[in-house]
């Protein structure tokens, strides 16, 4: 049996084959424009595309995460997510529902509103001291990233002694006060494009596999159309799918289990033809 599960809303998901996260932006400033989806008909059509490409959770998110992001209050961030999280429950109840928030007010009430599976934390619960106990009671998978500061400054705190050792041992901490704290679902994510250089993200890639076998958690990478790949390209975030799926390729030779994208058909025969190959 993998030692890699994950359960959700009382389900084990076997991540033996990796899965695919699809991205369900209702934001009106994610840095991808292609993702930004707010009208209920734009909502409903991305959902469909997700699920019929073989995503396999379909990840919310409500407050764009990208440097100049403008802050937005808990009540504007629900009011964005509430639809999706309705119609997803509404119209597709049996589908794993991650969202994307650091707020621990947010968290719980969809969770208990609308049975959101996953909590996908960017700031690892930095900036809300209350995530993890939260996130225990809620008996919930967390999604835990690395990230220094907040959006609005993480450019600001590239400054490492040691990349790869300071990531490790930051995980090595949290992963720690969860456990104590009644976390048992923790899923790691190394935060690429989060308060990291180019050549940063890039030496992150390259010890991807550490953080596969360092830690007993499952590993999820999220590059989709990101700056690492367009700037290193020398094209935009529209022209960076097949730089995309070069770096999700290695993601998978590397320990990855779950891709976060916003090209989910691409990700998953990614995923097939690696599998074949390992197989």
């Amino acid at each position: 049996m993998s030692t890699k599960l994950l359960n959700i809303k009382g389900k084990l998901m076997s991540l033996d084959i990796p899965v695919v996260m699809g991205i369900l932006n209702v934001t009106p400033d994610s840095f991808y424009a292609g993702s930004r989806q707010q009208s209920e008909a734009a909502v409903a059509k991305r959902i469909e595309t997700i699920l019929s490409e073989g995503g396999a959770i379909i990840d919310i998110g409500g407050y764009s995460s990208r440097p100049d992001a403008a802050e937005i209050s808990v009540e504007e961030e629900w009011d964005r997510i509430e639809p999706a999280l309705k119609m997803l429950q509404r119209d597709y109840p049996e589908v794993p529902v991650s969202l994307d928030t650091f707020r621990a007010d947010i968290a719980r009430r969809a969770v208990e509103t609308y049975g959101v599976a996953v909590i996908n934390d960017i700031s690892g619960g930095n900036m809300d001291e209350r995530m993890f106990e939260s996130v225990a009671k809620l008996k919930v998978p967390y999604v835990l990233m690395h990230m220094r500061g907040v959006p609005r400054t993480m450019q600001q705190y590239t400054d490492y002694h040691n990349l790869v050792e300071e990531v490790m041992l930051y995980f090595a901490e949290k992963v720690r006060k969860l456990r104590l704290s009644g976390v048992h679902d923790i899923i790691i994510d190394p935060g690429f494009g989060f308060a990291k250089t180019l050549d940063q993200n890039y030496e992150l890639m390259r010890y991807l596999n550490e953080f596969s076998t360092m830690f007993e958690c499952p590993l999820l990478v999220g590059v989709s159309r990101k700056s690492m790949i367009y700037k290193l390209i020398g094209c935009s975030a529209e022209e960076s799918l097949n730089g995309t799926t070069a770096l999700n390729t290695f993601a998978l030779f590397n320990g990855a289990d779950i891709l976060r994208v916003h090209d989910v058909k691409e990700a998953v025969e990614a995923v097939k033809i690696v599998c074949k190959i390992k197989c």
